[in-house]
């Protein structure tokens, strides 16, 4: 009866060293599969960080296009109002320079009612001379408010910016290319000519 115990015996050896066997090739193959777990979730990890280092690259350059959109607006804003600022300003200063302009014929034929009044000495003469320089008073005292200037250059050198030449002659007393007769005087408001001085020059 001992006999057959000892060949069980013999038999269950080889057996337990058999499952001994599966068990670890259970146990590599777990080891195997959670390897390539793991290099799977770095390849996902490695490809999630590039593309939000994509995302953020296309936003950066989104923002510096949005600044630069910004300060170009800003820019036409400051010029635009820099302009409207301008144009105000010539409307305030320049806006009487057609009404001035016509005011220039009467100043005319006030100085020549005064030249006409000055030939004679009676005394409706004196009297009209009289009231005549007072009215030329009176509107040379308002163009001086609205800052309007007489261009009177005789002796002054020529100036083609403030004057207009009708005739040159010659002048042995004058310096050349100087202002020599007054034909017409001219005018200016806030410095831009409204008329330009009609004048004779000296040749040169």
């Amino acid at each position: 009866m001992s006999k057959p115990t000892q060949e069980n015996e013999d038999k269950a050896g080889p057996v337990e060293q058999g499952a001994r066997t599966d068990d670890q090739q259970d146990t590599g193959a777990g080891q195997s599969n959670e390897t390539i777990g793991l290099e799977g979730e770095s390849s996902d990890e490695e490809l999630n960080v590039e593309q939000l280092k994509e995302r953020l690259s296309e936003a950066t350059l989104s923002a510096e296009r949005a600044q630069d959109d910004l300060l170009r607006v800003k820019a036409e804003m400051q010029n635009l109002r820099r302009r409207t600022e301008q144009d105000v300003e010539k409307a305030h200063k320049y806006g009487i320079e057609k009404f001035s302009a016509e005011l220039l014929g009467v100043i005319d034929n006030l100085e020549r009612a005064l030249l006409a009044a000055q030939e004679h000495d009676d005394e409706s003469s004196k009297a009209i001379h009289d009231g005549v320089s007072l009215t030329l008073k009176s509107f040379n005292d308002c163009f001086a408010k609205f800052s309007i200037e007489v261009v009177d250059p005789i002796g002054e050198p020529f100036d083609p910016q403030f004057h207009q030449a009708i005739a040159t002659q010659e002048s042995p007393d004058s310096e050349p290319n100087s202002v020599i007769e007054v034909v017409q005087k001219g005018y200016t408001l806030n410095g831009r000519v409204i008329r330009p001085a009609m004048v004779m020059v000296s040749k040169g």
